[in-house]
C-alpha cells in the first residue's frame, strides 16, 4: 500500500465529488478551517437550514436590534456537534474564541460575536453555521486518495457572495472543472 503524503488543506475548499453519496456531504463545499497531523475541521458552506439568525439569537436570549442581522441564513455546518455555533467572518477582528485562518478570515465560536452582529456591529461579512465536519488524523488524506474530494484554495467571494445553491459548482469551476461532466471513477489507461 502506498504511503499517503501529508497535506495541509487549511483555508481550502473541499468539493464533494459527484460519487460521494454520504448524505452529510453529498454535493457539498466544505471550508477547511484547520488541518494538521491531528486531523481536520471544516464548515459546510452550501447547506442553508430552515432557520435564520433571529431564531438562534432568540434561543440564546440575545436581543436582535438589527433586523437585517435577524434575517441572516444559518447553515448546516456538518454532522458533528450540531448544536454548536460557528461564525466564519471577514475581517478577523478581536473575539473571545477566535481562530485566524488567514490574514483576513477568521472563525469564532464565542457569544460576543453574535452579540455584536445582533446590534449591527459585527464583522462586515459573516457565514453562520451550526455543527462542523471533522476528520481524524490521516482520514482526510485517505479520502482524498480515494477520489472522494477535490480541493482548491478557498475564495471569500464564494463563501460570502455566491448564492448557496451555486457554491458547489462555483468552487469546482475555480479548478476549471464542470462537475456535471465528472464521474467518480479514476481512469486508468
Amino acid at each position: 500500500m502506498a504511503t499517503i503524503q501529508p497535506i495541509n488543506l487549511t483555508n481550502h475548499f473541499l468539493i464533494a465529488m459527484p460519487n460521494l453519496l454520504d448524505p452529510n456531504f453529498y454535493q457539498t463545499v466544505t471550508y477547511i478551517c484547520m488541518h494538521n497531523e491531528e486531523g481536520a475541521m471544516g464548515i459546510v458552506i452550501n447547506r442553508p437550514l430552515d432557520v435564520d439568525l433571529g431564531d438562534v439569537l432568540e434561543h440564546m436570549d440575545i436581543e436582535a436590534e438589527d433586523s437585517q442581522a435577524s434575517r441572516l441564513p444559518v447553515f448546516e455546518g456538518g454532522p458533528v456537534q450540531r448544536e454548536r455555533g460557528f461564525v466564519i467572518h471577514q475581517p478577523v477582528g478581536e473575539w473571545d474564541a477566535m481562530l485566524a485562518i488567514s490574514d483576513n478570515l477568521g472563525i469564532t465560536t464565542s457569544r460576543d460575536i453574535l452579540n455584536a452582529i445582533a446590534i449591527g456591529k459585527g464583522p462586515q461579512k459573516v457565514l453562520i453555521a451550526l455543527g462542523y465536519a471533522g476528520w481524524a488524523a490521516g482520514q482526510l488524506e485517505q479520502e482524498m486518495a480515494e477520489n472522494a474530494w477535490l480541493s482548491t484554495l478557498a475564495d471569500t467571494q464564494i463563501i460570502f457572495n455566491t448564492p448557496p445553491e451555486k457554491r458547489w459548482q462555483a468552487a469546482a469551476a475555480q479548478l476549471g472543472i464542470d462537475l456535471n461532466l465528472l464521474s467518480g471513477e479514476a481512469g486508468h489507461a
